[in-house]
């Protein structure tokens, strides 16, 4: 056989091996009657694993043992959220009082809007006797007694202080790691959340897993990405997003920087046009809004927010109402509703889901073939096995799920 025969066959044999392996990646992730792959590396409980030493999102040197932990505890927002789309939640030892909706004496506040982590895992979070702490935003401290209770050996935390991680992990005898897990500005694509991934695939011996899940995450962001570059500037869509985070006081004067994440992976202009770095949420002066309200081509608010402005002929004064009923998006019925994209910290895949909605509203020509429903439903199954659409948009502060306010003034009940 030649020499230009046999290297023919070999690349002939490797692009077959390729398409092979993506058709498999393809299937497990758009085939529903399977569950999430988690690349099966966690069929066998590894036996005789020796401890390694990990650095976590806030640059502690933890010694565990992959793979050999069978009673987790995770404390602090958003800790049990990110442990949920990788570990095993049935293994959790102990739950925050906020994430088990059986008990009468807890944190209520984000319990009207949509916590996928809690949705898909209810039934189990609810199962769990234990409790390893009140949780909810008011809570900022570890209970280290009640985590004790709890009997754990692992503990994932969201607690990003260093001085606090060492102490809480001293109170718990010093054996028990505590294992620091980070989000960051970018929410879903932020490198902080992407590697706390990686990190606890790793901790759990669920690396295929991680490593699936960020590429899913990674594919998302590119086809966004590749669907809008090639706008011009001067077709970019100016959009007011407003809402976003800060419970108790977000409403139409909360919005977001000019480092929001969504907007730059969408190319989308940003109508507050704030700089700054840090997390993307701030506050614009009624005086700024009034300014840039003829340039709005589209607003969108946040579910979460709307009861803190609906009905606007109570909830706001006569300045503010008559501010929001100026802006040219309103008086257009160019308005939308997205997700509760915060409820106890971030909810990543909602961030996710409200990316490609912010793109279809932007620019629904390029986005026509993309239906709300399916993609909520594609995306939560990836994260959690489950498709979740109903369920997210039934919640009270989803107020029906996605959709345009033709006529916001009697929506919001001006």
């Amino acid at each position: 056989m030649s020499k230009i025969m046999r290297k023919t066959i070999v690349i002939a044999v490797i692009a077959v091996l390729v398409l092979a392996f993506s058709l498999i990646g393809f299937v497990a992730c758009n085939n529903k009657d399977q569950t999430v792959p988690s690349g099966n590396d966690d069929s066998v409980v590894p036996q005789n694993v020796d401890p390694i030493t990990i650095t976590d999102m806030i640059g502690r040197q933890v010694t565990v043992k992959p793979g050999t932990y069978k009673r987790v505890v995770c404390i602090g927002a958003g800790a049990l959220r990110m442990y949920s789309y990788i570990g095993d939640v049935n293994l959790l030892a102990g739950i925050e009082d906020i994430d088990n909706t059986t008990l009468t004496q807890r944190p209520k506040k984000f319990d009207q809007a949509a916590r996928p982590y809690q949705l898909a895992n209810a039934e189990v979070f609810n199962a769990i006797e234990n409790s390893c702490g009140v949780g909810g935003p008011q809570a900022q401290a570890a209970e280290a007694e009640k985590i004790l209770l709890c009997n754990p050996d692992i503990v994932i935390s969201e607690y990003e202080d260093l001085d606090k991680e060492n102490a809480l992990q001293q109170q718990l005898g010093g054996n028990i790691p505590v294992v620091t897990v980070k989000y960051g500005p970018r929410t879903i694509f932020d490198n902080n959340a992407l590697n706390s991934l990686t990190m606890l695939g790793k901790i759990f011996n669920k690396n295929g897993r991680a490593a699936m899940l960020r590429s899913y995450i990674k594919g998302q962001e590119q086809e966004i990405f590749n669907r809008t570059k090639d706008i011009a500037e001067a077709d970019k869509k100016s959009v007011y997003i407003c809402g976003l985070g800060n419970w108790d006081t977000t409403n139409h004067l909360m919005t977001a920087k000019n480092n929001y994440a969504p907007f730059e992976i969408a190319h989308i202009k940003n109508a507050a046009d704030i700089s700054g770095s840090g997390a993307p949420q701030t506050e614009i002066t009624l005086e700024k809004l009034v300014e840039i309200s003829d340039n709005i081509d589209i607003m969108i608010f946040d579910s979460a927010a709307i009861n803190n402005i609906k009905p606007i002929s109570t909830k706001l004064d006569a300045t503010n109402k008559q501010a929001l009923e100026n802006i040219k998006a309103w008086r257009d019925g160019e308005v939308y509703i997205e997700m509760p994209q915060y409820a106890y910290y971030t909810n990543l895949e909602t961030a996710l889901i409200n990316t490609w909605y912010l793109a279809k509203v932007a620019y629904p020509d390029l986005f026509a073939d993309i239906d709300m429903t399916e993609k909520t439903n594609e995306i939560t199954y990836a994260f959690f096995g489950k498709e979740l659409a109903s369920e997210i948009f039934a919640c009270p502060l989803s107020f029906g799920g996605y959709q345009q306010v033709e006529n916001p003034s009697a929506f919001f009940g001006a």
